[in-house]
C-alpha cells in the first residue's frame, strides 16, 4: 500500500506538533509543521511593518511569499526545531519561534485569503503521501482525504503547564497563570474563527492524551497507521 496521508489536528498545547514529528520518525515520513508556514508569514508582516488588521496588505504578501519546509538538520533539532522553514529563501527556522510571531499568526490564520494561499501550498508539500502534517484544520480542509485523521485533546490546564515549561526552557520568564489565561484565549479564537475553525472531523480519531506523554501518544497513532495500511 503506498505511503498514508496522517493529518493530526488539536488546541494549542495539546503536543500536536511532537506527536507528529515523532510519528513522522518511527514511520520514516515526512514531517510538516503547517503552523510554521504562518508563523513565517507573520515574521515578514511584522518585519515590514504591515498591521495585523490590513487584511488586502496581507493577502498580497501571502500571494508574494515564498515558503519552503524541509527536514532539520542535526543542529537544529537539538535546539527543538522540527522543520528548517525557509522564507523567500532565507532560513528563519529558530527566528519565528518567539511569542510575537506565534500570537501574529495566530491572527493571520483568522484571514480566509490568506489561509486559501497557505492551504494550497501545504497540498502541493503533501502529493504523494508519506508525510504527517499537524494543525487547526489539516484533516478538515488541508487533507479532507487523509487516510488517518487524528484529533488530539488533553484539559486546558494541562495544556497550559505544557506551554509554561517550554518557557521556562526557552529562559522565558512568564507566570502559569498567565499561560492558561493565553491557552483559553486562543482556545476561543481557534474555535470560534469564521474561516477553517479548529473542529473535530467526522472520521478523526478523538485521542486524549491529558495522562499520556509524548512517546505514549506517538505510539498509539503508530499503531492507529499500521492498521489503516492493512486495510
Amino acid at each position: 500500500m503506498p505511503d498514508l496521508t496522517i493529518a493530526i489536528d488539536g488546541p494549542a498545547g495539546s503536543g500536536k506538533s511532537s506527536v507528529a514529528r515523532r510519528v513522522a520518525q518511527m514511520l520514516g515520513y515526512l514531517y510538516l509543521d503547517s503552523g510554521a508556514m504562518y508563523r513565517a508569514l507573520a515574521l515578514k508582516a511584522l518585519h515590514q511593518n504591515i498591521g495585523l488588521e490590513d487584511e488586502p496588505a496581507l493577502v498580497e504578501l501571502a500571494k508574494q511569499t515564498h515558503i519552503e519546509l524541509k527536514p532539520p538538520t542535526t543542529d537544529k533539532e537539538r535546539a527543538g526545531a522540527k522543520n528548517c522553514v525557509f522564507l523567500d529563501g532565507l532560513e528563519v527556522t529558530l527566528a519565528i519561534r518567539t511569542e510575537e510571531v506565534a500570537q501574529a499568526a495566530s491572527r493571520l490564520a483568522t484571514i480566509g485569503a490568506v489561509r486559501e494561499v497557505l492551504v494550497a501550498e501545504q497540498q502541493r508539500a503533501g502529493v504523494g503521501g508519506g508525510v504527517v502534517m499537524e494543525g487547526r484544520d489539516i484533516g478538515t480542509v488541508v487533507f479532507p482525504n487523509a487516510e488517518l485523521k487524528i484529533f488530539l485533546e488533553a484539559a486546558p490546564e494541562v495544556r497550559a503547564e505544557r506551554r509554561w515549561k517550554e518557557h521556562q526552557e526557552k529562559g522565558e520568564r512568564i507566570a502559569l497563570d498567565e499561560v492558561i489565561v493565553e491557552i483559553r484565549e486562543r482556545d476561543l479564537r481557534d474555535r470560534e474563527r469564521k474561516v477553517s475553525p479548529l473542529v473535530r472531523a467526522a472520521d478523526a480519531v478523538l485521542v486524549d492524551n491529558t495522562a499520556m506523554d509524548i512517546e505514549e501518544t506517538a505510539r498509539l497513532v503508530v499503531m492507529l497507521a499500521r492498521e489503516r495500511e492493512k486495510q
